[in-house]
């Protein structure tokens, strides 16, 4: 569903699991990077969301699908939930954009989905400044979809400058 098909009352449902599953650490420049785009839902007990972004790779503009809020609820997690969510996400990725991105700590379970962690140096665009994001490096993600098949990870990759966590 798009941001703007659910209802006040399911917005306040999906950010009042987001809290819980980040264990009250999902601010509010977290919950704004989740909202506009298309958001996946399993009930009430897991959700992503992907918005469009603008990713830069090797200077070359890319249409990103980037993932924000993966959640699952806490007394939930490792049924397959989170899984059945972002097999979904992939799904939206491939018909709909050139290249997923997410940042993540929990690398393994994103790439059991056939997610790839990027190699090369990151930065982020501040207008006309572009800055190193080394201490991002480790975190991102993508997967390549269609026309991206054969993308060198290698490559800078670049994304916007945005309020809170740029990456």
């Amino acid at each position: 569903m798009r941001t703007g098909e659910l209802t006040e009352d399911r917005l306040a449902r999906v950010r009042a699991l987001l809290l819980d599953a980040f264990g009250g650490e999902f601010s509010d420049d977290d919950w704004a990077h989740a909202l506009g785009g298309w958001h996946v839902l399993a009930g009430e007990e897991a959700h992503a969301a992907v918005v469009e972004r603008a990713i830069e790779v090797g200077g070359r503009a890319l249409r990103a699908g980037y993932v924000e809020g993966v959640a699952t609820a806490p007394a939930l997690q490792g049924r397959g939930l989170g899984s059945s969510v972002m097999r979904c996400v992939g799904e939206l990725l491939e018909r709909r954009f050139d290249l997923g991105v997410l940042s993540t700590g929990s690398h393994g379970f994103y790439e059991r989905l056939g997610w790839e962690r990027w190699q090369g140096p990151s930065y982020v665009r501040h207008g006309d400044r572009v800055v190193r994001t080394a201490d991002e490096d480790a975190g991102i993600m993508v997967l390549r979809c269609g026309a991206t098949a054969r993308l060198d990870l290698t490559q800078s990759i670049t994304c916007e400058s945005r309020p809170g966590d740029d990456w």
